[in-house]
């Protein structure tokens, strides 16, 4: 017989069972997984699951909310259950070989009527009652991009200002000193009203309603080559009415470059209000940072030649591409293959495994991957723009160039006539490249106009040029 129960205190999932112990357990999820450790006799054993992990070398933090599969072989897992728990990191539940972990929620606060008695709440609040900043970045996945940047230099510049930070769950990793508020949860909802600045880098979404005294500083998380918003192929009048919807509630806009400037300004229909172009504060580390520490915390030995593949998302699919075999890639180019997802497939993809592969879609910042890359392999994503801030090389991997740039998107201009590097259609065309010692030189006058259009501003002080503005105009106050 097997038995499951949930230690409380030290937030461990444990599983006994009668007869001689398995050889391994397991609890393994899309993007994290624990190994279980075993004890006992010929009579019975025990498997003690931590609901808690490191990743890339940071604190030990609860499990990313989803589905796990619990792993232990001869073991007699049908029968088992487990009422939903809420712990101090996370709420657990159990049925057979299935846990379910989400955020340390009280159930009564995720139903329509919970969170309808919430937003009545912050609706009727008084609000920028606090010197403080609300940071959201890609919805609360992540703690990175451009408001990571600036929360960094105004914890520097004005440290009595209170830093919260929306996050999906308890697994996402906050800088020292901020306050992590779990979406939907009573605290979020509250802080969220009572900020007086919020700096985001997509949209708002969940009902927001400015407060007087409010301002909504959007980062945006990219300079443009696929079509935005209102420039969307396709005429839809329910798209276009959210798109301004959404841009009236920002008050301020930051590009990285005059050209994103000019069309964020149209693709958002963000008339008559000041666009901050400052450059992008999330790469301010690209200049002067060490990518020994970043190789560190991947285990990454300091001689191996490192590749980030980065594709953008597609409108036609949830899922990462898969245009490439990152395991025979590393093969090919002798490399370490760092496969970095979408933020959008961050929830409905599962990370990649594989020798010399190191699947770094849930790594907070991606500033700190291009720093630790000796060469970037992309498509359309908007990263082309900031690792060309290091000047190393780039490959486009292009396979659906037709299909993306005529049906799906469409691009603000001809990539083949100014991409900074080669454009391939497959991995075999990608392999050739990557061993062409002549590719940089061909490319080096493309690659100097490139930076010259945009990255002029990417000087390493983009966020304390942001952070001196937000004080200047007293959004927050030191």
């Amino acid at each position: 017989m097997t038995t499951a129960r949930i230690d409380e205190r030290a937030e461990t999932l444990i599983v006994a069972g009668s007869g001689h112990a398995p050889v391994n357990a397991e609890l393994v999820g899309a993007r994290a997984g624990v190994v279980g450790t075993i004890d006992g006799d010929a009579d019975g054993w025990e498997a003690r699951f931590p609901l808690r992990a490191s990743r890339w070398g940071g604190a030990e933090l609860p499990l990313p909310a989803g589905e796990y599969e619990l792993r232990v072989p001869e073991a007699a897992l049908d029968d088992l259950a487990i009422a939903p728990i809420v712990l101090t990191g996370l709420r657990v539940a159990l049925s057979g070989d299935r846990v379910r972990i989400g955020p340390p929620l009280d159930p009564v606060y995720e139903s329509v009527e919970g969170q309808s008695t919430l937003e009545g709440r912050y609706l009727a609040q008084a609000g920028a009652t606090e010197n403080a900043v609300f940071f959201e970045s890609f919805y609360g996945q992540s703690v990175g991009c451009n408001p990571r940047a600036i929360d960094r230099e105004l914890a520097a510049q004005a440290p009595a200002v209170r830093r919260y930070w929306s996050v999906t769950d308890l697994s996402v990793a906050i800088p020292d000193g901020a306050i992590a508020v779990v979406e939907g949860s009573p605290e979020w909802w509250r802080a969220r009203g009572a900020a007086r600045l919020l700096v985001v880098n997509d949209w708002l979404r969940r009902r927001f309603s400015r407060k007087a005294g409010q301002t909504v500083l959007q980062t945006w998380h990219g300079t443009p080559l696929k079509r935005l918003a209102l420039h969307r192929p396709g005429f839809d009048p329910r798209r276009m009415a959210a798109v301004v919807k959404e841009s009236r509630r920002w008050d301020v806009l930051l590009a990285q470059n005059p050209y994103s400037a000019r069309i964020l300004k149209k693709a958002y229909a963000f008339f008559g209000r000041p666009i901050w172009t400052e450059g992008y504060p999330r790469n301010d580390a690209l200049r002067g940072g060490d990518p020994a520490v970043v190789r560190a915390a991947l285990g990454i030995q300091a001689d191996e030649r490192v590749l980030l593949y980065a594709p953008t998302w597609r409108d036609d699919r949830s899922e990462m591409v898969d245009f490439v075999d990152p395991e025979l890639l590393a093969e090919q180019a002798d490399a370490v293959v760092l496969v970095r997802g979408h933020s959008r497939t961050l929830k409905p993809g599962r990370d990649r495994a594989g020798a010399r592969v190191i699947d770094v879609t849930g790594y907070p910042e991606t500033a700190q991957l291009l720093l630790a890359a000796d060469g970037l392999i992309t498509d359309y994503s908007s990263v082309m723009f900031d690792f060309s801030v290091t000047g190393k090389p780039m490959y486009f991997l292009v396979p659906d160039l037709d299909h993306y740039r005529g049906e799906l998107r469409g691009f603000y201009f001809d990539l083949a006539e100014r991409a900074p590097g080669p454009l391939v259609h497959n991995q075999e065309e990608l392999a050739a490249a990557l061993a062409d010692a002549g590719h940089e030189q061909r490319y080096a006058e493309r690659y100097a106009a490139w930076r010259a259009q945009f990255n002029t501003r990417d000087d390493g002080h983009a966020a304390q040029r942001v952070v001196a503005r937000i004080l200047d105009q007293g959004f927050v106050t030191r």
